[in-house]
């Protein structure tokens, strides 16, 4: 199909008011970076829609691209025309053409925000839909269930003539409400975390604590494969991988067997809390389930909340596990997450932990050693990775555009 441009809706951001130029502008960005080995692609905004132009471009890869920009609602790969009905209607029986199998059905619907325009959307219906049937044979109407639903826009600039509507990723673009610090395991909930946050805009970064000899390299680069697909939305993810061994080593000695957990809970969310205010984030992300596991009910949050004033986002804190497990099927991680590599969570899990745990308590037993050295020895040897969806180097700096 001979498109020249895709057309872009909002969606939900449409609904900004004055800060909308603030979403348009970061999806904008975003657009640019997944986009950029296209070099011949120009991107323009206006304050409902966007155009990415393709001058020459092949449509296929870039629509594919845009599926998973968060921001986007819908788009359509489209040709742009003069308002002129002779244009159009040339517009509309190419792409009727270039797509029509012999027994398909096709429906007009015509949208008009230019209401100086000489038909109004029946007229536009009626005028387009005639001469698709005088020029192609073996077609049909059908307004109900068409297999092609052709799309005229009349705008105030120029007319726009598209044959599909392709889902976007919906949402807001990321990076345009702020940054958080995802704590990422090897599970299955925790990458769906970070999906549906990245979905509000928040850009994130992964917090991984890493637990060698107990954990091996292939658990390590589970992660990191984890990290590539959520790339996938955002252009790109920092991963922090937090060396833990010696930590969770000192727990099991000086913590009673039923707390272990809890205390492990405690000093990530310390160490993530370090990590985020040295990043500039504003809060950190979990994929905590309410009553899925012991340190998931409300009394181990509350004992494990404790340790910070940060806000702690919880996407899937009312989800069931099926629902969990759909999201992380859509987005391509389940696979990755079943890897039988275990973390250092699974590792270290106890027999019996602690479903309701005394906050007076877990303090009572953390003082039995000086935990600030060992957290901040941790903090200061982490390895920090950068996983970008594009392979090739940055045109732009990542802190810029995320």
């Amino acid at each position: 199909m001979n498109y020249d441009r895709i057309l872009i809706r909002y969606g939900e951001m449409s609904l900004k008011g004055r800060n909308r130029k603030h979403f348009v502008t970061k999806l904008k960005k975003n657009i640019k970076f997944i986009l950029q080995e296209y070099s011949n692609i120009g991107i323009e905004s206006d304050w409902d829609r966007m155009y990415v132009l393709l001058n020459g471009e092949p449509a296929e890869p870039v629509i594919s691209a845009l599926k998973n920009v968060f921001g986007i609602q819908s788009f359509s790969p489209a040709i742009k025309t003069e308002k002129d009905i002779a244009a159009i209607r040339a517009a509309a029986l190419h792409i009727i053409q270039q797509a029509h199998s012999p027994g398909n059905t096709f429906k007009v619907s015509a949208r008009r925000s230019d209401k100086t325009f000489e038909y109004d959307t029946n007229g536009l219906n009626h005028a387009v839909g005639a001469h698709i049937l005088i020029n192609v044979e073996d077609i049909k109407v059908d307004v109900k269930n068409p297999d092609i639903n052709l799309i005229v826009e009349i705008r105030q600039e120029a007319a726009y003539i598209s044959g599909e509507v392709i889902q976007g990723a919906g949402g807001f673009p990321a990076g345009s409400s702020g940054k958080a610090m995802l704590m990422l395991s090897g599970g299955i909930d925790s990458p769906v975390a970070g999906y549906l946050t990245m979905k509000r805009g928040v850009g994130i970064e992964a917090v991984h604590f890493h637990s060698p000899p107990f954990t091996s390299e292939r658990a390590k680069q589970k992660v990191l494969d984890l990290a590539d697909k959520l790339a996938q939305y955002s252009g790109s993810v920092k991963v922090h991988i937090v060396p833990f061994t010696a930590i969770q080593e000192t727990i099991h000695k000086v913590i009673p067997e039923g707390y272990t957990m809890t205390a492990t809970r405690r000093m990530m969310l310390r160490i993530t809390d370090e990590i985020r205010n040295r990043q500039g984030g504003l809060a950190i992300v979990t994929g905590e389930s309410l009553g899925q596991v012991a340190s998931q009910t409300m009394d181990s949050m509350y004992a494990i909340n404790d340790v910070t004033s940060t806000p702690i986002l919880r996407p899937l804190i009312t989800m069931d596990k099926l629902d969990i497990i759909k999201i992380a099927e859509d987005i391509n991680t389940i696979e990755i997450s079943n890897r039988p590599y275990e973390d250092c969570c699974t590792i270290f899990t106890p027999p019996s932990p602690k479903t309701r745990p005394k906050l007076e308590k877990i303090t009572h037993f953390e003082q039995k050693f000086a935990w600030d050295a060992s957290l901040q020895e941790a903090v200061e040897n982490t390895e920090t990775i950068m996983v970008s969806a594009r392979k090739k180097p940055l045109k732009d700096d990542l802190e810029d555009l995320f």
